[in-house]
């Protein structure tokens, strides 16, 4: 201790910068238990549990984290079994969800009930895209377009660059190309495998710019120029998709609605109309749904996926109809990016989660998906059915607030 104490004087003195006490420590445990002493003493709270942890710490510091000084516990709760009937995942599967929102676990669970009674949840992958959108100068506005016209003459060209970075990721197309003013926006859209694939489209795009910029003497601004979209809610992403675009639909019986979730199916078909279309439409929300981003973000904390990305992800439309005497209840996500290899999954606790799915490493990330979408489906059919029940408040005062 009295080593570590030397250490974290110099860091008050400002004498080693934080990400440098690795070099001054003898291994990554000790230098983020350095980091979290410091921490202790600029603000003077007490650290008891950021420094519990069973994670490898220098192999997160290699890809997943800077000046580590522990890391933090949100309870994982498991629902199901969710009954899955896709392309890539057919059966039951138990999922895993990481919050601290009292009754979310239950109500997805209640989802899955439902689902199960009703035969299972039928999902579709149907587009699969990683994007990245510079923003590039031109001298006005006639250059402008005509490097939007040797963009659009020399894909090829610009592919087989883009695609010396990657062994898996595919330039698909790069398109739309926007011309504003004498700035243009090309949308470089990709296929990235089992890999969410923001990092591999990134060089990949990098390296397609270099040529351009030789071939045309267009001044690149930005790497990322917010046409891509990547980490806010946006129309294009919406209308265009982009990481997985998911669809998930069921057939529910009216009696399983009557019996399972206490309400009747006009009154789900109602609620989904005024609440998610009509008062998402009076909003301006770009969501027409009641809660994805709670079963994304659950299952996205739970399995290493980049959390930023939830805000991409709590984008979709519900639909619910009668449909001759039943309900019919689909959810369409057409902006999930994940992954089941790299980045975030390879940390310990996001890899036995991801396992629990039996979704973890290469040839699993459909798997995963269409089990995300079921996942969803059954955590906005159960609230719907709180709603049109009135059950909502009961709920959270019973399972909520202890």
């Amino acid at each position: 201790m009295p080593e570590k104490d030397h250490i974290v004087n110099k860091l008050l003195k400002g004498e080693i910068k934080l990400h440098q006490v690795e070099n001054h420590a003898e291994s990554a445990e000790e230098a983020t238990l350095i980091r979290l002493l410091f921490a202790q003493k600029i603000s003077g709270a007490k650290m008891e549990h950021l420094s519990r942890y069973s994670m490898d710490m220098g192999e997160a510091l290699k890809r997943n984290i800077e000046n580590p000084i522990g890391a933090i516990q949100i309870p994982v709760g498991i629902a199901g079994p969710l009954t899955v009937k896709g392309e890539h995942a057919q059966g039951d599967f138990y999922v895993p969800l990481a919050t601290s929102e009292g009754a979310l676990v239950a109500s997805v669970n209640r989802g899955c009930s439902v689902i199960k009674a009703s035969g299972g949840v039928k999902v579709g992958i149907v587009a699969d895209k990683m994007t990245r959108a510079p923003v590039i100068k031109a001298s006005g506005l006639q250059e402008a377009l005509k490097v939007r016209t040797w963009i659009e003459d020399n894909f090829e060209d610009l592919k087989e660059v883009a695609e010396s970075t990657t062994h898996h990721g595919k330039l698909v197309k790069i398109d739309p190309v926007v011309v504003v003013g004498r700035y243009l926006y090309p949308r470089f859209v990709y296929t990235t495998g089992d890999s969410m694939g923001m990092n591999m489209v990134t060089m990949a795009t990098e390296a397609a710019l270099e040529v351009l910029s030789q071939k045309t003497g267009a001044h690149v601004v930005a790497l990322a120029g917010n046409l891509c979209v990547d980490k806010k809610p946006s129309a294009i992403n919406l209308i265009e998709g982009r990481g997985k675009s998911l669809v998930a639909e069921v057939l529910v019986p009216r009696e399983v609605v009557e019996k399972k979730l206490h309400t009747t199916v006009e009154a789900i078909v109602e609620v989904n109309i005024a609440k998610n279309l009509v008062g998402s439409a009076i909003s301006g929300s770009m969501g027409f749904n009641a809660h994805y981003a709670n079963m994304i973000g659950a299952i996205f904390l739970a399995t290493g996926q980049d959390e930023a990305h939830i805000v991409e992800g709590s984008l979709g439309i519900t639909v619910a109809q009668e449909d001759e005497g039943d309900l019919y209840f689909s959810v369409t996500l057409p902006d999930v990016p994940l992954a089941t290899f790299g980045g975030g999954t390879r940390l310990e606790t996001a890899r036995e989660c991801l396992e629990i799915m039996d979704a973890y490493g290469s040839g699993k990330v459909g798997k995963f998906a269409e089990i995300v979408a079921g996942t969803v489906l059954a955590g906005e059919l159960s609230l719907l059915g709180a709603l049109g029940a009135g059950h909502l408040a009961r709920a959270h005062r019973e399972l909520g607030r202890g």
